[in-house]
């Protein structure tokens, strides 16, 4: 046994495990790798935040040569302005309307893609389309269907009888909404569905066998079986479902830019108007971290959510 020891005796040792084991040499290597994505964040996301806080303590406009102290001053002042609290009821709509709606379509579409029938497998395919379209073509192809003159939707609804001339949406607060909304639905549909269909690959068919002999019709099956199982993906879509939906500007301003009468003005189209076309840098950076502090819950959330799963 002792010759059996000492038979390691000559071999050299690493001065990671001198220093604490092989964990800690696997530490160091761990924290290495996530070196360029951290300074990859830091420069493309942390500076620019910080930057973004720092000018919104500034009143600091394009025709000023350097800024000017100003405290909260900004906030006060973006707090009492009534279009910035309608910005706020306008995402607050939008993101409700945009989150709910791509919830239970994207659910219904995975039920139906989870199911066996031939040419499955290429409707997947193609469901992904909108996920990989460009979102500002997504939203050109979104302002045809809507389009006042020659739009799908008014020929449509004409042929049907149900208008008896062409209306113009995107003229209107509601019909701008609307389309705002739906080109967002259209473009997450898929990614939900991605999490959904994932999701059902673990649900206990037997289970819902028994309970379709046992009588259960369609909504009982999903509202006692499919949708318990499902109660973690619906959390975690549904956080980043409003995350993202908080931070949309492409489609809305490339659809709408805002209006009209600010009907689609949410909080980054009004950081964009601003900042790019008032010139206002210390108020559009004020409004920016305003913007910012209404997505900490849902990403705290979200974070907290991650960190228990992988425990």
């Amino acid at each position: 046994m002792a010759a059996t020891d000492n038979q390691f005796a000559d071999y050299p040792i690493s001065p990671a495990a001198n220093r604490g084991g092989l964990k800690a040499g696997q530490s160091r290597v761990g924290l290495l790798m996530l070196l360029p994505a951290a300074l990859a964040f830091a420069a493309i996301i942390l500076y620019p935040f910080l930057q973004a806080l720092g000018l919104s303590l500034f009143q600091y406009t394009v025709e000023m040569m350097s800024p000017r102290w100003n405290g909260l001053g900004n906030f006060s002042k973006l707090l009492s302005d009534p279009a910035v609290w309608g910005s706020f009821a306008t995402t607050a709509i939008y993101v409700t309307l945009t989150t709910t709606g791509t919830l239970v379509l994207g659910l219904g579409w995975a039920l139906l893609m989870n199911q066996s029938f031939r040419g499955r497998a290429v409707l997947r395919s193609l469901s992904l389309l909108p996920w990989v379209l460009p979102s500002t073509v997504s939203a050109f192809i979104w302002g045809w269907i809507f389009n006042s003159r020659y739009g799908v939707l008014n020929a449509l609804l004409m042929q049907m009888e149900l208008i008896d001339y062409p209306q113009a949406w995107l003229s209107t607060p509601q019909g701008a909404m609307l389309a705002v909304v739906l080109t967002k639905i259209w473009l997450s549909i898929p990614l939900f569905m991605a999490f959904f269909l994932a999701g059902l690959q673990n649900v206990d068919r037997e289970q819902i066998d028994a309970a379709r002999v046992d009588g259960a019709g369609n909504w009982a099956v999903l509202r006692d079986h499919i949708l318990p199982h499902l109660r973690p993906v619906l959390i975690i879509v549904v956080v980043l479902g409003v995350i993202g939906n908080l931070q949309q500007f492409d489609t809305i301003y490339a659809l709408t830019g805002g209006g009209p009468v600010r009907a689609t003005a949410v909080l980054s189209v009004e950081v964009y108007r601003r900042a790019f076309e008032q010139w206002d840098i210390g108020t559009a950076s004020a409004i920016g971290v305003l913007w910012v502090a209404t997505l900490l819950p849902p990403a705290f959330l979200y974070l907290r959510m991650l960190i228990k799963g992988n425990n």
